[in-house]
């Protein structure tokens, strides 16, 4: 099976005085060791980070936050400064500096669209849970356990969760905004970005005012699902979002190709509105090694968009979406990422915790040691014997 496309990216000098002898530098502090310099794999829950809303940065200041529980002993006790150089230096493996100009021109481009354009409902700019979440939800998250959260949900697929999440009132705001948006956006002819490669139309949400409140959202109310459900992948530090909506129906986008998300958790809330067709099909989770790999049986769902019902899924969960014969559908999805998982990620070879076909394989492995080991015992037996 081959993917039809993919989701874009979102992705001195001595001194002296010419009078008199040169005086020597002191030579600089040793840099540490390429192995002292690799973050932890789990984080130092005992360790208080900095605050780095006052740094100025291509990245988000939650991500220094964030990767801070992550640095080695020796960085822990440095200055908040040699804590940031260090940080910006282990992102910019992921993100290179071509990118990081095309993130600042991005963020100018923000800057420009949010200064211009006036919200119609402006209570959507702040998270209200109460006027946002259904109440059954709202309870699961308060409660926070995992049994909570499970008496809530349901798991129609290994690693697929669904649920009911907002209120048809919040879906209609939602959508009367968007609506505002893109009229607006005629109005004064303003050139906006897509949300993706794949999807013609839609919105960035976080683009025009919306990022602070998604940011709480899943903060408060995404976070400890992907906590729970979603570890290995980086559930539990997830310190970065792209929000955005999608359009489908008629002279809009009809159907989605077979792909994989830019996120480790995707959160997809159909938001109406009327409209048939359009089923999510999901086909397996892969790393980037199996992304091409064969569908089993056991990973095969086809699932039916509800209005204000979430999906919540693995990134890598490889999935698309089916033509919406008749009627306009509109979804929010929020692709999360975790900068620390992108980055302990470039150290690892093995991915079975949470790739289907990098399990197949280990167990195919591991069932060939227990062969091979039977065989050499019973011929060890068979040559005592003679």
């Amino acid at each position: 099976m081959s993917l039809e496309g993919t989701v874009e990216r979102r992705e001195g000098s001595p001194a002296g005085n010419g009078n008199g002898p040169v005086v020597k530098q002191p030579a600089p502090p040793a840099r540490p060791t390429y192995g002292d310099r690799r973050l932890r794999l789990n984080p130092n829950t005992d360790h208080k980070p900095d605050r780095y809303d006052d740094v100025q940065s291509e990245y988000d200041s939650a991500i220094f936050s964030s990767l801070e529980r992550h640095l080695p002993p020796s960085m822990l006790d440095a200055s908040r400064d040699a804590k940031v150089e260090f940080m910006k230096e282990i992102l910019s493996r992921y993100l290179p500096e071509g990118e990081r100009n095309r993130v600042q021109r991005h963020k100018e481009y923000r800057k420009k669209l949010m200064s211009a354009y006036q919200p119609l409902h402006k209570e959507l700019y702040s998270l209200h849970p109460s006027a946002f979440f259904v109440p059954s939800f709202h309870k699961a998250i308060n409660d926070n356990t995992e049994e909570s959260f499970r008496n809530f949900l349901c798991e129609p697929s290994p690693g697929i969760y669904t649920f009911p999440l907002f209120q048809p009132s919040f879906c209609e705001l939602l959508l009367d905004e968007v609506e505002n948006f893109e009229k607006w956006v005629n109005t004064v002819k303003f050139k906006i970005m897509r949300p993706n490669t794949m999807n013609k139309y839609g919105a960035v949400l976080d683009d025009f005012g919306l990022e602070a409140m998604l940011n709480k959202l899943i903060e408060e109310f995404v976070s400890p699902l992907a906590k729970v459900f979603f570890p290995e992948v980086g559930g539990s530090t997830l310190d970065s979002h792209h929000g955005f909506v999608v359009e489908y129906g008629k002279e809009k986008d009809v159907e989605l190709g077979f792909h994989v998300d830019d996120a480790e958790v995707t959160l997809n809330v159909c938001l109406g509105k009327d409209f048939f067709g359009g089923d999510l099909f999901f086909r397996g989770i892969r790393c980037d090694k199996h992304v091409n790999t064969e569908t089993q049986p056991e990973e095969i769902l086809d699932y039916s968009h509800v209005p204000g019902q979430a999906v919540l899924h693995r990134g890598r969960h490889r999935h698309g979406a089916r033509p919406t014969t008749s009627g306009h559908r509109i979804n929010m999805l929020l692709w999360c990422r975790s900068s620390v998982f992108r980055e302990m990620k470039k150290y690892q070879k093995d991915f079975s915790s949470w790739c289907g076909e990098c399990q197949r394989e280990k167990k195919e492995r591991q069932g060939q040691s227990v062969a091979a080991t039977k065989l050499a015992f019973f011929k060890a037996g068979g040559g005592s014997n003679t």
